[in-house]
């Protein structure tokens, strides 16, 4: 429920009419019309003078809103945690297809470039991790759970506390082998 509900509803239990509550409050109908109808909302004085009207908290005035704010908040960090997971996904393509090259063709220099990339890539990595840390996210399931704004319940999440260890060592021998096969595949096609 947004505060222009709110308004409107409190006004109508106290059967009081639009002016009636401008005159109380200070403001001129025209404005209780448009808090009303969400053109515009009321600043902080306003709300405390309509609580103390109503006769309701702050927080129970704007409850509604607070959840609404919740959900917003909830979706920009969904929304940047996949934004981070797209940079980091590139970062590490560009890392793997670029180590060969570089060494290869441009020596020394290509090797202090490669070493800019992973920096860089390890930063990006460092951000996530603290993300995902802040949310108490660490195994795939629980990663797309969370991308999709659901919590994971009760029974998976027990699953998924197992399975956390296992999972960084498969992490880890997976990344080695695909740099293997990156390394391979380049010096053949290079070589």
């Amino acid at each position: 429920m947004n505060i222009g509900e709110q308004i409107k509803k409190y006004r109508e239990e106290l059967k009081i009419s639009q002016e009636e509550l401008a005159d109380r409050i200070f403001v001129t109908r025209q404005t209780i019309s448009n808090w009303e109808n969400d053109k515009n909302y009321p600043d902080i004085k306003s709300l405390s003078l309509l609580c103390n009207v109503f006769d309701v908290s702050l927080d129970q005035f704007v409850k509604g809103d607070i959840e609404e704010m919740k959900k917003i908040i909830d979706n920009s960090e969904i929304e940047k945690f996949n934004f981070m997971g797209i940079v980091l996904t590139i970062e590490f393509i560009i890392m793997i297809v670029s180590a060969y090259p570089l060494l290869k063709f441009c020596g020394i220099i290509g090797v202090i470039i490669w070493i800019i990339i992973a920096f860089i890539t390890l930063i990006t990595c460092i951000v996530v991790e603290n993300m995902k840390k802040s949310h108490d996210i660490q195994t795939y399931k629980e990663i797309v759970a969370f991308t999709e704004g659901r919590t994971l319940g009760k029974k998976e999440l027990i699953e998924e506390n197992a399975k956390r260890p296992y999972q960084k060592i498969l992490l880890s021998i997976g990344s080695a082998i695909i740099t293997i096969i990156t390394f391979v595949i380049l010096e053949l096609i290079f070589g």
